[in-house]
């Protein structure tokens, strides 16, 4: 008796299903991701209503006037450049190596004044940025 080995089929693997699958989760995550612009600038922004921070140091204090007036710590400046406002805050700021630095511009100033000032304070290596804000009363709600 001769017995012939049968030939067994191999199984047929259909990926169609699995492509279909992978790129349903591709559509998914792509439409629940969000899309947020994020900056390059870490800012601590203090809640309006909420506490006032309590001063732990001495903070360097950037005041900009609607006017494009800089006042760093005192001292005045009539809307300087990045390199004046580089060199006053090393000046005032000396020997710390990471100061608090609070930025307070008045409502109607330049919002590319208030960049200038944090963009200058970030490429100094300052981290810690604050932006004043008023409190407002809870009356006025």
């Amino acid at each position: 008796m001769k017995l012939s080995p049968t030939r067994s089929e191999e199984p047929d693997v259909n990926l169609t299903p699995m492509i279909d699958v992978v790129f349903l989760l591709l559509l998914f995550f792509m439409v629940s991701t969000s899309f947020i612009r994020e900056s390059s600038l870490k800012v601590d922004l203090p809640e309006a209503t909420g506490q006032a921070l309590v001063e732990q140091e001495e903070a360097i204090d950037i005041i900009i006037n609607s006017d494009g007036v800089f006042i760093v710590n005192g001292i005045s400046l009539e809307q300087p450049s990045k390199e004046e406002l580089a060199k006053v805050l090393k000046q005032v700021v000396g020997d710390n190596t990471d100061p608090h630095i609070i930025i307070s511009a008045d409502a109607n100033a330049e919002y590319q004044n208030i960049v200038t000032a944090m963009d200058t304070s970030q490429q100094l290596g300052y981290t810690r940025l604050t932006l004043a804000t008023r409190q407002t009363s809870k009356e006025a709600e």
